[in-house]
């Protein structure tokens, strides 16, 4: 078969039960184009010596009629700052580059113990605490649909890989929207699940707190629903994975509270344009779509958001004599800025996360979804932090990602469904939020969605280069 990097992740999976293509033959397909176009797009910071031989058990698997799993032999990109054995967890820097991990982190180990072929490792800012990806060690990653323009971050590594097919798809994390935004710039799907939904041990410190999770991103609703469905469930490990509820799917039209600007925020027009539109598709399909503000106060939550990271960088530090020499200035000032807040400061901080999160669980007893866009600027210049102007209007540096941080910070779902390109055919996205436990509901609604789009998944011009 020609251009196997072109199926989904579902159709290579079919394509391996029939016999029609070998994970042999489908990770050769996928190194080959990385050899290509990874230089001019800097998916990868590492690139795993043992996939052959995992690919080779897995055609041997299925030669006997005995595939671990639907996801057995798919070769994935995996984000370096999840753990793999037998490779690095660089973290996008020096600190971590060298050491070689012993085990799998328990979201990874879920996927190789169900047949998963793991490529290699993708690029992302150092300690993943930005939104756009670039470092001193690995250099800066290239969107596919522009590679002078970032993808976006923390994820940028694993959408540009998955976007360019270079992986069939890739695991991510989402923070605080890293996850979201990286697939909005891309034109992918990316779930954030609930917290605990997805459990976590073994990995690398939480700088974020609880508010960053593992989850998929896929060109297509049915591929993120098939590594979601191995990824999830309940472990003794991450007792936060043994309280999550599944509620049942609602079986009639949903009412969808669209909020299509943060208060006084900008966002760019032609996003807003997109998501308005997307707005009017879904209510076509029979949805409630009310436009509106969002129902809970965030100012407090906002003003300590910016004190985590540096809290959890300063700690990092403590615990790493290292870190002074190896990693880079910004984040060894941002942890200097996080040794002087205060015990009672943060503790105050935790006491909003925990009220804030009383709010929005409450907010969703009138609404069954929150639409907003998964962005309020469209991708500028790769190798730059983030755009200073949005709209005509001076932003900082959580301008452009305003919509997505309460989400994690609330501990809810939410899905990064793309819509209407913009007039560059630049991809645009927006995000669906849901009540805790739901993600079936957020992947049922972002389904149905992408089946009335005609044109589908379009690759973007880097991935014929």
């Amino acid at each position: 078969m020609q251009d196997v990097w072109k199926l989904s992740a579902s159709g290579l999976s079919a394509a391996f039960v029939s016999g029609e293509v070998t994970p042999g033959e489908a990770l050769t397909s996928y190194q080959e184009r990385i050899e290509r176009l990874d230089p001019i797009l800097n998916c990868y910071t590492s690139l795993s010596d043992s996939a052959a031989e995992q690919a080779a058990e897995s055609t041997a698997r299925y030669r006997a009629g005995k595939p671990l799993s639907t996801i057995d032999g798919l070769p994935l990109a995996i984000k370096d700052n999840l753990k793999v054995a037998g490779m690095p967890a660089a973290w996008g820097g020096s600190v971590f580059a060298e050491e070689i991990c012993e085990t799998d982190e328990l979201p990874i180990a879920r996927l190789r113990a169900a047949g998963a072929v793991f490529i290699g490792k993708t690029n992302l800012p150092e300690f993943a605490v930005e939104g756009y990806t670039a470092n001193r060690r690995f250099g800066v990653t290239g969107n596919p649909w522009n590679p002078e323009l970032t993808p976006g971050g923390s994820s940028g590594g694993s959408v540009a890989a998955v976007a360019a097919g270079l992986a069939s798809a890739a695991i991510g994390t989402d923070g605080g929207g890293s996850i979201r935004r990286p697939c909005s710039y891309t034109g992918l799907f990316g779930l954030k699940p609930t917290i605990g939904r997805v459990p976590r041990a073994g990995g690398l410190p939480q700088l974020l707190l609880d508010f960053e999770v593992a989850g998929p991103v896929a060109r297509t609703v049915e591929d993120t629903r098939l590594l979601y469905s191995i990824m999830a469930g309940p472990d003794r490990a991450d007792p936060a994975s043994r309280a999550v509820a599944t509620p049942s799917l609602a079986d009639r039209p949903l009412k969808i509270l669209f909020v299509e600007q943060f208060g006084n925020n900008p966002c760019e027009p032609s996003i807003r344009q997109s998501v308005r539109a997307a707005a009017s598709r879904l209510e076509s399909l029979g949805h409630t779509v009310i436009s509106g503000n969002i129902p809970f106060e965030m100012d407090a939550l906002n003003e300590f958001w910016s004190l985590i990271s540096k809290v959890g960088l300063a700690s990092l530090r403590d615990a790493n004599s290292t870190m002074n020499e190896k990693a880079g200035p910004q984040y060894l000032e941002m942890a200097e800025e996080g040794a002087r807040v205060s015990a009672s400061t943060f503790w105050t901080g935790l006491e909003t996360v925990k009220k804030f999160r009383s709010d929005v669980s409450q907010a969703f007893a009138e609404w069954d979804l929150i639409m907003t866009p998964s962005c309020a600027a469209q991708p500028w210049s790769a190798g730059l932090a983030y755009p200073t102007e949005i709209d005509g209007r001076p932003v900082g540096p959580r301008g452009h990602a305003v919509y997505t941080g309460w989400v994690n910070a609330s501990g809810h779902p939410a899905i990064a469904v793309p819509s209407v390109p913009d007039s560059d055919r630049m991809p645009v996205g927006f995000q669906l939020v849901g009540d805790l436990g739901s993600e079936e509901q957020l992947l049922q609604v972002a389904k149905v969605f992408a089946d009335r789009d005609k044109a589908g998944w379009q690759w973007p011009a880097a991935a014929s280069a």
